[in-house]
């Protein structure tokens, strides 16, 4: 038997995909993109485009493969579960649980080929982490490694904790297994990701600085690197460790969504724009070379043009690193949804344009600080040319060779035309 697995969306499903796949080889599974007996769509619905392209992936890889099994699980599938039991010709139907019986339901279905739905009604009744019980790969340098699923924040715009459901923590000790099995398998990095990884422990009487200083102690373990953590969840030992351990990557994706207090009120976010500016000062004279990125959302309902112009200057001033920019797009079901004053799309693409070119000025500030300095580079591809990779504060920095040098890391004088521009 063969597969194709196909993966829409963020860190977590790349996590989750791979580990399907893993659990598929184990099975005696062979991949093969051309003709695969089994493909497997992991779903994304962030946002309304998202789920416009899980639409077309879904219809494009039914008609690419018509014999094949197909399964489609993820947030768009538990988001719109009774269009897609109507509307989408999928085999086997999953949401956000139930990943671990993926072998049994393609077993099943080979038996009596009538259409399987395996969809929760309700994720916010999902107390327990799934553990997969495989270790994941994601990339031939870098893993990802999943801590923790769900969120409880309720951002007024999101759909996640509907979606994904309650956060819950994975156990310590199979946190570390797997950290310690993808080191001995030769992975260089390690990158913890989660829903909202920063809530780790909270429902298992640990924390998140635990877990990190426990993966830093891993013998052998290079680089650890965090996906991404709500400010308020960066405490004095997590800055501690990050200013002391060598191999913890100096780079904070800190999610920002608005510098306008009014804005952020709205939004449901826990913090203002003081408490933000404070605290990323505060870990800016703890660790003054890290790189800070971080999302940003123009064109909530409401925004004024103060509100977007609190935004750029308090990015401005912090002096991120680079800038994810997206237009507010609409989820229905949300409280942001039905709020009044909605900004018109000419409006959110100027306030997003102005924020690319800022986030570009950034990065060019950013960057000139370390040139003429050496910096360790973890290479993780080569394309015939150049060796790519990336330091411990995320420049990805390109070296001229006649071979490869993929997962060897080496100290490299950052020069202007070795950084990589995006």
């Amino acid at each position: 038997m063969t597969y194709f697995v196909f993966t829409l969306g963020c860190k977590v499903n790349s996590y989750e995909s791979s580990a399907i796949a893993t659990t598929l080889e184990r099975k005696g599974y062979l991949l093969d993109e051309k003709n695969p007996d089994v493909v497997v769509i992991n779903t994304c619905s962030v946002t309304h485009v998202a789920d416009q392209k899980s639409r077309q992936h879904i219809r494009k890889f039914r008609k690419m493969y018509p014999s094949a099994v197909l399964v489609v699980m993820g947030c768009f599938m538990q988001s719109n579960k009774e269009y897609a039991k109507s509307e989408l010709d999928i085999d086997i139907l999953l949401g956000t649980s139930q990943r671990d019986k993926v072998l049994e339901y393609i077993e099943q279905f080979l038996t009596n080929r009538e259409k399987i739905i395996a969809i929760e009604d309700n994720p916010r009744k999902f107390v327990k982490y799934e553990e997969l019980n495989v270790t994941s790969c994601s990339e031939n340098i870098r893993a990802y490694l999943k801590v923790q699923d769900g969120c409880d924040n309720f951002c007024s715009y999101c759909l996640v904790p509907y979606i994904r459901g309650k956060s819950r923590s994975r156990d310590f000790d199979m946190c570390l297994k797997e950290a310690k099995e993808l080191v001995s398998k030769g992975y260089k990095e390690i990158v913890v990701s989660g829903i909202h990884v920063g809530r780790y422990g909270k429902d298992i009487d640990k924390t998140f600085s635990e877990l990190i200083k426990s993966l830093s102690d891993i013998n052998g373990l290079n680089r650890l690197r965090i996906s991404s953590i709500e400010l308020s969840e960066i405490d004095d030992e997590f800055l501690h460790l990050l200013n002391s351990r060598d191999n913890i990557a100096k780079h904070l994706h800190l999610p920002l969504q608005s510098g306008s207090n009014n804005v952020l009120k709205k939004m449901g976010r826990k913090y203002t724009r003081e408490e933000f500016i404070n605290r990323v000062k505060e870990i800016k004279k703890e660790v003054p070379d890290v790189a800070l990125t971080s999302d940003v959302i123009v064109g909530f309902p409401g925004e004024t043009e103060k509100d977007f112009m609190d935004t750029y200057n308090l990015l401005k001033e912090l002096g991120f690193y680079q800038l994810h920019v997206f237009p507010y797009s609409v989820r229905e079901g949300t409280v942001a949804a039905s709020l009044p004053d909605q900004i018109s799309p000419k409006v959110k693409n100027e306030r997003v344009k102005r924020l690319l070119e800022l986030s570009k000025q950034l990065e060019e500030e950013y960057e000139k600080r370390f040139i003429n300095q050496r910096l360790d580079v973890l290479f993780e591809r080569f394309d015939g040319q150049y060796n790519i990779g990336h330091t411990s504060n995320y420049l990805q920095i390109k070296v001229k060779s006649d071979y490869p040098k993929v997962g060897n890391i080496e100290n490299i004088l950052i020069e202007s035309n070795n950084i990589v521009k995006n």
